[in-house]
């Protein structure tokens, strides 16, 4: 598919103005050029266009907004210079994958200013005795190249950055937790009280039937004595008669 069309696809009937997103990844550019992208993509922060046979920036058009640009797997070998005229504000940018030679093609983008990532990966600059100390040393600005910085230390993973941002990420599930982990210790506490009322009740009933069987003792031994005392008094009315 070619790129114009490619974008018409990508609109989806919204607004050049609307899109902060465009990948054009693996269509075909008209030879070798920049098809169907305008000056009305204002808002654009992200744009990819991973193998589509680019040579050439000649036909890009200004992208003020532009942070992020994917260029990888084309033929580009220079003109470097034209993206920080249309790309000023670019913070990261992959030309892996090109023809990139020579020291002298990347010194084009030292008026990127607040370019912090660069990946050349697969060019034959790469090549190079001491690329990356060269690199570093034309392009000061630059943090990270070819996903390490000059300590050796890997670049964070843009995704990440993103969510760690928002701080929003992982809120709900945390919430839901701790709501469920509330439930649980409220059923722990009321399945404790309800097994201590049902213990007590049954030292209770315990306590009662001892009670009771004291109770019946007492009354027993009552009744014991009562009847002795009764045989005694009919003793003693025997022993009178005996008298008289």
């Amino acid at each position: 598919m070619d790129m114009k069309k490619r974008i018409t696809l990508e609109l989806r009937n919204r607004n050049p103005a609307e899109i902060a997103e465009l990948v054009l990844d693996n269509s075909r550019s008209a030879d070798g050029e920049v098809d169907g992208l305008t000056d009305e993509f204002t808002e654009l922060e992200f744009l990819s266009m991973v193998n589509v046979g680019l040579t050439s920036f000649a036909k890009l058009p200004s992208l003020p907004k532009l942070r992020k640009l994917e260029l990888s797997d084309n033929n580009l070998s220079g003109s470097l210079e034209m993206l920080s005229e249309k790309c000023p504000n670019l913070t990261y940018l992959n030309l892996s994958g090109n023809k990139i030679k020579e020291l002298s093609t990347v010194e084009a983008l030292q008026h990127l200013k607040s370019l912090q990532s660069l990946d050349l990966f697969n060019c034959e600059i790469t090549s190079l005795e001491e690329y990356r100390e060269s690199v570093f040393e034309l392009l000061p600005q630059v943090t990270y190249l070819d996903g390490f910085d000059q300590e050796d230390n890997e670049a964070p993973d843009s995704e990440a950055e993103d969510e760690d941002e928002d701080g929003e990420d992982g809120a709900g599930p945390t919430g839901a937790y701790d709501e469920e982990e509330d439930e649980d210790e409220d059923g722990s506490e009321s399945a404790e009280a309800g097994l201590g009322f049902q213990v007590n009740r049954a030292n209770q009933d315990d306590d009662e039937e001892d009670e009771e069987e004291e109770d019946d003792d007492a009354a027993g031994a009552q009744g014991q004595k009562r009847k002795r005392q009764a045989d005694d008094e009919g003793e003693e009315d025997d022993d009178d008669d005996d008298d008289v």
